[in-house]
């Protein structure tokens, strides 16, 4: 909390995306108790547990809700499921008249148990510890609801965005709406900041990006700043690439997460001095271990550690990521400013 609201630190706070989850042992012993994915983020006494077991763990610097991205479609009312080493599967929506079909009002009843979670985390969790809501934005979870599922280019929904695209904004509009409603309960039940996960932005055109990642972004900033105004938040635009600039300028968040492809002396020249950079350890370094995970941590220390930095990873850890790495990882990045 302290770097997003502008202090550099001798030794920068971490926390991995999906840090809770397949890596940890205690982890896959609790979802064996469960018959879905989906059952288990429903479930506040167990996603609860999930959510602390890293933290117990590791001790990083915040905690992330353990939910999905598709909780929201799931909760506007859009089938969704989970089938084991395959992912998500939808219901696709392709016409104006399945979108119809979405429910907005049903959107915070069903969502309660999500909610009743971060109470229960925040309860639970050292005083000293973030605690960090999220959401999908609205250009990659319509790009699942478009399609069904991921694909390699989410092909579907920029094809409807460009045959059809008075529906496709009509879907981001829902997603904006429903989206902000959910990380402003969040931030009520006890979340210090939040973070929109925008993992398919970098397949989108220059105007596209525009219009479809940016846009959206930004009215969901707004929208939770009209109720939270010092809501702390965080934007990660996977793949954007130079674009990151224009996204910072344009959506007003207090941090951007960066993938492992984005340069270090970029992000350290032109985005630092706007706002506080997160990331950007690539997932297959701390998969390797050893010297290349030395020379990774190393390298964005000495890139970013001048400046406002999260340390984080580029995307999410790998399931098969052996928890000594992960120690590994941590202690080589503590001793700094010791």
């Amino acid at each position: 909390m302290r770097v997003l609201a502008g202090e550099v630190l001798a030794s920068p706070p971490v926390w991995l995306m999906r840090q809770a989850g397949r890596y940890l042992a205690e982890y896959r012993e609790v979802r064996e108790r469960f018959s879905s994915f989906l059952e288990l983020c429903y479930s506040p006494e167990w996603a609860c547990e999930v959510t602390l077991q890293p933290i117990r763990r590791f001790g990083f610097d915040a905690a992330i809700l353990f939910s999905d991205i598709l909780v929201v479609p799931d909760a506007l009312g859009q089938s969704v499921r989970f089938v084991a080493g395959e992912g998500p599967r939808l219901e696709p929506i392709a016409t104006s008249a399945q979108l119809n079909r979405l429910d907005p009002s049903r959107v915070e009843a069903h969502l309660a148990p999500v909610i009743e979670t971060v109470e229960r985390v925040r309860a639970r969790l050292p005083s000293e510890t973030t605690l960090l809501g999220f959401c999908g934005a609205p250009w990659t979870v319509a790009t699942y609801m478009v399609a069904g599922q991921g694909t390699d280019d989410q092909r579907p929904a920029r094809l409807m965005a460009y045959r059809d695209p008075q529906t496709f904004q009509r879907l981001i509009d829902i997603l904006v709406e429903a989206s902000a409603r959910y990380l402003v309960a969040q931030l009520r039940a006890g979340a210090d900041a939040v973070q929109i996960f925008d993992t398919w932005a970098g397949i989108l055109t220059e105007e596209g990006f525009a219009r479809w990642s940016i846009a959206p972004t930004r009215r969901i900033v707004d929208l939770v700043r009209a109720e939270f105004p010092a809501a702390r938040i965080i934007g990660f635009p996977r793949g954007a690439g130079a674009r990151a600039v224009a996204y910072v300028e344009g959506t007003g968040v207090d941090a951007i997460g960066l993938d492992w492809s984005m340069p270090l002396g970029f992000a350290r020249d032109r985005l630092q001095p706007r706002v506080a950079v997160q990331g950007n350890l690539d997932p297959l370094a701390l998969l390797a271990g050893g010297a290349a995970v030395d020379a990774a941590v190393d390298g964005i220390l000495a890139a970013l550690g001048g400046g406002r930095l999260i340390f984080n990873l580029g995307h999410g850890i790998l399931p098969e990521t052996p928890v000594e790495h992960v120690e590994r990882m941590l202690a080589r990045l503590r001793a700094v400013g010791r």
